[in-house]
């Protein structure tokens, strides 16, 4: 049977740099880890950390001529399982909307496996209805929600909207894999 392979998915969120930790937890695993990343997300986290982490290339544009079809298309076809973390508000309305202006966004819209998401994000931007409404909506759609802790947030605050522990998507991972 054919090693499956993952894209971890990173948005830009102050979270980010626990995708870092995720990923090279999924690999000392043995598992076979691509990562695509926003531009967003690299203002937290370079494409260096990520690609010494997989061993693998990181994607990011979606003119990239490494992939003839399209970056989201090829991306799409190899992987089992796209997990998205952080998801930020951005992520989770676009993909809740159909909006596809990004190489993730337009992942998103290609991929037809199991999809993971682990929100990260201001407490308050959680609680909002637009931001729960798309949570609604990507849950009826089939993604499946690494929800948000409580905890301490890098906006000096209590609440809920920390991003789960890269342990805890690991294990979803993995239990859907």
């Amino acid at each position: 049977m054919a090693e499956k392979e993952i894209i971890i998915a990173v948005s830009g969120g102050v979270a980010a740099f626990k995708a870092a930790a995720l990923v090279s937890q999924l690999a000392q695993q043995g598992r076979c880890v691509k990562v695509v990343m926003t531009q967003s997300a690299q203002a937290f986290v370079g494409k260096a950390t990520f690609a010494a982490l997989t061993g693998n290339p990181v994607a990011s544009e979606i003119f990239d001529s490494r992939f003839p079809l399209g970056a989201h298309i090829e991306l799409a076809r190899s992987a089992d399982l796209l997990c998205v973390a952080p998801a930020t508000a951005n992520f989770m309305a676009k993909a809740a909307t159909g909006i596809s202006d990004d190489l993730l966004s337009t992942l998103y819209l290609c991929f037809t496996g199991p999809v993971l998401v682990a929100p990260a994000m201001n407490c308050e931007m959680w609680d909002k209805p637009p931001v729960q409404r798309n949570y609604q909506q990507l849950a009826q759609d089939g993604v499946q929600f690494i929800d948000p802790q409580e905890g301490w947030l890098s906006c000096r605050t209590r609440g809920i909207g920390r991003m789960a522990s890269p342990e805890s998507i690991a294990d979803a991972i993995n239990d859907r894999l």
